[in-house]
């Protein structure tokens, strides 16, 4: 399950793919995102410091994208705020531990089943962008707003 700061800071870049070019005030992302504000004062200061957003002072400050919201997937912000993407230590990727029941990892039906269902997951994750998901809700919002 993803932490609630995960899917807060999905959520803001989200938002924020919609007009890459633009910067933006803690205070906008917050009230169009639904973010208590001192959290995702939290939450964007990891990701400039991780090299996703950057910031400007004063007049016409804020935060912005600094890479490409097609180049950014939902593995990386993922990996970011939550480690890793397998359900059980002995399939991660980068957060690798043995599980201390398991006699025999090689042959273990457990550890390759869930190893397949991470090498799934995280493929999946790679095909899902800022770009993607930003083009996707503007896309169903406007088909709502049709509808309506």
């Amino acid at each position: 399950m993803l932490s609630k700061k995960c899917k807060y800071a999905i959520h803001a870049l989200v938002h924020m793919a919609k007009e890459p070019e633009k910067k933006f005030l803690i205070k906008d992302i917050s009230e169009a995102c639904n973010i208590p504000k001192k959290f995702l004062e939290a939450i964007l200061l990891e990701l400039k410091r991780a090299g996703v957003l950057g910031s400007k002072q004063g007049k016409g400050g804020g935060y912005f994208l600094r890479q490409d919201p097609a180049t950014v997937n939902l593995a990386e912000v993922l990996r970011m705020f939550d480690g890793t993407i397998a359900l059980v230590s002995c399939a991660a990727h980068k957060f690798y531990e043995p599980c201390a029941e398991c006699e025999d990892e090689a042959t273990c039906s457990l550890h390759h089943a869930f190893l397949e269902i991470r090498m799934a997951t995280v493929e999946m994750l790679k095909n899902e962008t800022l770009e993607g998901l930003a083009k996707k809700e503007l896309k169903m919002k406007a088909k709502k707003k049709a509808k309506a």
